[in-house]
C-alpha cells in the first residue's frame, strides 16, 4: 500500500492524501482482498481468499466493535479517541492504530506526533478484556524526513509506537499476501 507521486500529485492536500492512504480503498484492489459489512459487525470484515483476515474501523465504529464484546469504553477511558484507521488482525491479534498525518507547512501536527504513547495507551486499556495487543503507527508523508523531525520520530520509536512514510506494508501488519506463481 504506497502513497507515491510524481509531479502535481504532491501537491495534494491533506484530505486527498488521506484518500489515498485509506486501508479500505487500498486492500480492495490487492488480488486476493475483499471488503464486506456484515450485519451484526462493526467496521468492514477483510478476506483474503475467502476467508477473513481482519476487521477496519474508522472513528467511532472501534467504539461498536467494543459494545459487540461488551467492553463499556465509558468506564474505562475518559474521552473517546477516534482514529482514522483502526485494524484488528485477526491472525496476530494486535489492534493497530494507525494516523495519516501530512503536512505541507510547519503547524500543529508537528505537536500531535507526540501523543503517540499517551493514545496507544488508551487503547491497551480498551481492549485489554480482550486480550489484544495495540501497536500504534502514523503514516506519514515526506515533510516528516526533515532533519529537525529526528528528535520526534526517535521519541515514537522510544515510547514503542512506529511511523512509516507514505506507504503501510502488509507483511508489517501480518496481513497475506498472494504469492506469485511461476508459469
Amino acid at each position: 500500500m504506497k502513497n507515491s507521486g510524481s509531479g502535481g500529485e504532491k501537491t495534494t492536500t491533506g484530505l486527498n492524501f488521506e484518500k489515498k492512504v485509506d486501508l479500505q480503498i487500498l486492500l480492495s484492489k490487492i488480488p486476493g482482498y475483499e471488503l464486506k459489512k456484515i450485519t451484526g459487525k462493526a467496521g468492514i470484515c477483510v478476506f483474503f481468499e475467502g476467508k477473513i483476515v481482519a476487521r477496519r474501523f474508522r472513528k467511532n465504529e472501534f467504539y461498536k466493535f467494543l459494545e459487540e464484546n461488551n467492553i463499556k469504553w465509558q468506564a474505562v477511558i475518559s474521552k473517546k479517541l477516534l482514529p482514522d484507521d483502526a485494524l484488528f488482525v485477526i491472525v496476530r491479534e494486535p489492534l493497530f492504530g494507525i494516523e495519516v498525518k501530512y503536512q505541507q507547512v510547519a503547524g500543529s501536527v508537528d505537536e500531535k506526533l507526540q501523543t503517540c504513547d499517551f493514545k496507544r495507551k488508551q487503547y491497551l486499556k480498551l481492549v485489554n478484556p480482550l486480550g489484544l495487543k495495540v501497536e500504534y503507527v502514523y503514516v506519514l508523508n515526506d515533510w516528516f524526513k526533515k532533519p529537525h523531525y529526528k528528535d520526534v520520530l526517535d521519541y515514537i520509536m522510544s515510547v514503542n509506537c512506529h511511523y512509516k512514510f507514505n506507504e503501510l506494508p502488509l507483511a508489517w501488519l501480518g496481513l497475506p499476501v498472494k504469492q506469485a506463481t511461476d508459469v
